[in-house]
């Protein structure tokens, strides 16, 4: 009898093991995200932490932030370290980030079946927006810059061009009331993209969305023809140089951060990650 009933016990342990193994499987993801807070107001700063199973030595995490209409808002490559664990900031609201709602953060690490996801309520931005250069028929100024851009679309209206120094990009916005195209030719002088002093290739977005586009260059002006579909309101142009939106000012505000940073960094010895 008391043979049956060791019998019967095992049994039902391993029964009940069995059934307990895929719950311990599912808290162990292969990569984890979280912000330190639910919700943000502008100006806040947003602080994103995760950790990863796996380390895979030089690989770095991506991470993209999107609107709540789907819109991209931040893209960055962010370093994992030793222990395994990884953090950036971004501050809340700016030139994409406008909108009241969810906002989703995404990280990927390696493949597509290393990712995750969290998200937060952000409250709205209420700056108002920097000044748009004056449009004519053919041209339009971007604030920092005496050069003009100049421009043909189809398809739609151009409404205003701005530059976002955070993002070494312009925020182009657009009525488009049928697929068309624009064509910028754009003056080295007010956004470029090189690397080692060659030239690199632009990074475009059509409503947060990475497009193709068609490019001829010279020694002072590069032109990109650029396609979007009828009711795409904004389509940004990312290099590694644009105009200073408040010009000098914002140069030595610029060189000051820096400054702060090399500082704090001596200091604390802690790894300043940057973003895209």
């Amino acid at each position: 009898m008391k043979t049956h009933l060791s019998v019967f016990a095992l049994s039902a342990i391993l029964i009940v093991s069995i059934g307990i193994a895929p719950a311990f499987g599912q808290i162990q993801s292969s990569i984890v995200v979280t912000t330190d807070k639910t919700s943000y107001s502008e100006g806040e700063t947003i602080m994103v932490t995760g950790e990863v199973k796996e380390l895979y030595s030089g690989i770095p995490v991506s991470l993209i932030v999107k609107a709540p209409n789907g819109n991209l808002v931040a893209i960055a490559q962010v370093t994992v370290g030793a222990d395994k664990k990884f953090s950036t900031e971004i501050t809340a609201g700016g030139s994409l980030m406008k909108a009241t709602g969810s906002y989703t953060v995404t990280v990927q690490y390696e493949t597509e079946n290393r990712s995750a996801t969290t998200s937060f309520e952000f409250s709205g931005s209420t700056t108002m927006p920097p000044t748009k250069g004056p449009i004519t028929d053919n041209t339009i100024a971007v604030e920092g810059s005496s050069d003009l851009i100049r421009y043909t679309i189809t398809g739609g209206k151009l409404l205003s061009v701005m530059p976002d120094v955070d993002a070494n990009s312009l925020i182009i916005s657009i009525d488009a009331t049928s697929d068309g195209t624009l064509t910028l030719t754009i003056p080295r002088s007010v956004m470029d993209a090189t690397i080692n002093g060659e030239d690199d290739d632009f990074f475009v977005l059509v409503d947060g969305e990475e497009v193709d586009f068609d490019e001829t260059t010279t020694s002072t002006d590069r032109t990109l023809t650029i396609a979007f579909p009828a009711g795409a309101e904004e389509i940004e142009i990312i290099g590694t140089f644009v105009v200073p939106e408040f010009g000098t000012i914002a140069a030595m505000i610029l060189a000051v951060a820096v400054i702060s940073i090399i500082a704090i960094t001596a200091k604390s010895r802690l790894s300043i990650i940057p973003r895209y």
